[in-house]
């Protein structure tokens, strides 16, 4: 059994045996028939993921790894937030008639900032870190940047992350506001894990814990089926995750740099439907 399986598997379980249900309350989601996208949920779960040993990438669904990992350079390394600038269309329904999200997400990594050691953003500071200053407790990225909320078309959920290097091993935890189970909770994970590879392989360092903590871990009212249906399944084994050799650049990286051995995965044949 894959190790992402089995802690999906757990959360969901308890989610809907114990978690808070806001049925009869006000909510603002909504579906795209206008009905009020209700969830049950549990508050501040933090998962721990041992990428040393395996990719935590789950079988119990197909997590498409190119699609996400062409979503995380567009935030991360093109430090975008015009959707002509990625190979999806998952943003589109957020996006404004010239493309753009405004000023959320890739554009918050993209700012520049002054430090001692000269002008870098977000990004390139951490890069610089942990190449130069990896012992630091102050290697981190934020997005969730008030000032500029009201100009952003959706508030950032996975929000924040925090490098730690203990010896040649890089840990890091990724901090989440919100998350829908079912249709996000496998493909941030495997996103940040990448992430981690990545900067690791860049910076003469291997990959060690990706600990995700989540603030509101939930489940949608409509997602309550597919997702008992989903635990009914018997997971596969985690595959064998390889990571393009001989890139020393972060910004050389491509989606087709990460790639995966026996993948086995049960098919997800029903539309999962998304709240607005």
């Amino acid at each position: 059994m894959s190790y992402a399986d089995k802690i999906f598997i757990e959360n969901c379980r308890d989610i809907l045996e114990s978690g808070f249900s806001d049925e009869a309350l006000d909510v603002r989601p909504r579906w795209e028939d206008g009905a009020p996208a209700h969830t049950i949920k549990k508050f501040g779960i933090v998962n721990r993921y041992d990428l040393s040993k395996e990719f935590p990438i789950m079988t119990l669904r197909r997590t498409a790894l190119k699609t996400c990992v062409d979503e995380l350079l567009w935030i991360w390394q093109k430090k975008s937030s015009n959707i002509a600038d990625l190979g999806s269309r998952i943003w589109d329904q957020w996006a404004d008639e010239s493309g753009s999200i405004g000023k959320a997400y890739g554009y918050q990594l993209g700012v520049k900032h002054h430090y001692r050691e000269g002008e870098f953003d977000q990004v390139d500071r951490v890069i610089y870190d942990l190449k130069h200053n990896p012992q630091s407790r102050r290697i981190m990225t934020n997005i969730y940047n008030h000032h500029d909320l009201h100009e952003m078309h959706l508030y950032p959920c996975a929000y924040s992350m925090t490098f730690n290097v203990s010896g040649n091993v890089l840990n890091a935890i990724l901090n989440q506001r919100s998350q829908d189970m079912l249709t996000a909770n496998n493909w941030n994970v495997c996103q940040y894990a990448v992430l981690v590879h990545m900067l690791a392989k860049v910076s003469g360092l291997v990959p060690g814990e990706l600990v995700h903590v989540i603030a509101d871990a939930h489940i949608y009212d409509r997602h309550i089926p597919l997702v008992k249906a989903m635990l009914e399944k018997e997971p596969y084994d985690a595959p064998e995750f390889r990571l393009e050799e001989g890139v020393t650049d972060f910004y050389a990286f491509t989606k087709d740099s990460v790639s995966l051995e026996g993948y086995k995965y049960h098919e997800l044949n029903e539309k999962i439907p998304v709240a607005e």
